[in-house]
């Protein structure tokens, strides 16, 4: 987990990328809108629960469960994220 005052200087998008980096231990590089659910063996059901936990910390919100079921990929994560107000680009 990256300290608040870093975490206030990145971006949206470098907070979702940071969540997934952490959450899976992946390189930035693999990341595309079709990453998605199971696509790597650390994404099975408790890496997402992981991923879930830093996606919260990091923009500071609470995913409704029916969000955290349907995000299924890391473009769906970013759809899902507009619900909260959150612009990831």
């Amino acid at each position: 987990m990256l300290s608040t005052k870093m975490e206030n200087k990145m971006s949206n998008l470098e907070k979702y990328n940071q969540a997934f980096i952490t959450a899976f231990n992946i390189t930035e590089s693999q990341l595309s809108d079709d990453f998605g659910y199971q696509s790597i063996s650390e994404w099975d059901s408790v890496g997402h629960m992981g991923l879930v936990a830093e996606l919260e910390d990091s923009f500071d919100i609470m995913l409704e469960m029916e969000d955290i079921v349907d995000f299924s990929s890391y473009g769906e994560g970013k759809n899902i994220l507009k619900k909260y107000d959150i612009e990831v680009k």
